[in-house]
């Protein structure tokens, strides 16, 4: 097994010790506490199936699809994590407080994915895992498999990931805050290029904060043109088999069925659709999706 090693990861393991919930693990990066929750599935857990799971705009590892899914894959033996990336925030939980200046980045999120990879390898994690990310969570697990070909994975399973179209993107933005995305673009542009990049901009409308602080390089990384923000064309890339989770209700990521479904070929690339499912898969939807997975762990 290839071990991925970030050097700037100082490690460290707490646990919080509960019969009745996920044990509550820790990491130290760049002098920041990351929380993730880890479900065990027997006292040899490390030599048994898992996941590793991240979540969407601005949420955590506790939402109700994650700690849903977790339950559910024990049921089923399989182990899993459910990290809650920082955000820049130290000892973050819940979701971000709008009131928190925004300086973090789409893309930060991959070396947090990688150190917690890095830390279930050292608590001895034995065989390649699943990596699962929702929402923008499925772009950044994938867009961390695409720059860590190395990295000791079996699948991804990608839950409603993310879409993006330059137009999209302008489009959504008009629509949610009532006024055009480009002008702020081009301000946080002209800070880039005046060596202004961390400086924050007061009251800009950022993701699904109004009137909120967000430096430059946090407005372009989010907003930015990026064709790498498009999950569907990523795929391609990829070396590792993808199941792709679509819900026909979905009014978040619409459209996914019809990008994704060319590229369906039943091994490199699966997609299921659930049918009444929107983008958070709540209730028996957990349950398909768990059964998902249980079918890619048995090579079913």
């Amino acid at each position: 097994m290839k071990t991925l090693h970030f050097a700037s990861l100082a490690l460290s393991l707490s646990l919080v010790l509960s019969p009745l919930a996920a044990k509550e693990v820790s990491l130290i990066e760049d002098g920041l506490t990351l929380h993730a929750n880890l479900e065990t599935a027997g006292a040899d857990w490390q030599q048994g199936p898992f996941v590793l799971m991240t979540h969407g705009t601005l949420a955590h590892g506790e939402m109700e699809l994650m700690q849903g899914l977790q339950a559910a894959l024990k049921d089923r033996g399989i182990g899993s994590l459910s990290l809650t990336l920082s955000l820049g925030l130290d000892k973050r939980r819940g979701m971000y407080d709008c009131a928190q200046p925004h300086r973090h980045r789409h893309e930060d999120a991959l070396k947090e994915i990688g150190g917690w990879l890095t830390w279930l390898q050292s608590q001895g994690l034995t065989r390649p895992l699943i990596l699962l990310g929702h929402s923008r969570g499925g772009n950044q697990a994938a867009r961390f498999a695409l720059a860590h070909p190395e990295a000791a994975l079996s699948h991804l399973v990608l839950i409603a990931p993310q879409t993006w179209t330059e137009t999209g993107t302008a489009d959504d933005y008009q629509q949610r805050f009532g006024k055009p995305l480009p002008p702020l673009l081009d301000r946080a542009s002209q800070m880039r290029d005046a060596g202004q990049a961390d400086a924050l901009l007061e009251g800009v409308d950022f993701l699904y904060c109004p009137a909120t602080q967000a430096s430059a390089a946090a407005i372009l990384s989010y907003y930015g043109p990026d064709p790498a923000m498009d999950t569907p064309g990523l795929l391609p890339g990829l070396k590792v088999p993808v199941l792709v989770v679509a819900g026909s209700q979905d009014q978040v990521v619409q459209g996914l069925t019809a990008e994704v479904q060319p590229l369906v070929d039943g091994q490199q690339v699966q997609l299921l659709e659930l049918d009444g499912a929107d983008h958070f898969f709540r209730d028996l939807y957990i349950e398909d999706i768990a059964d998902a997975v249980q079918a890619l762990v048995s090579g079913d």
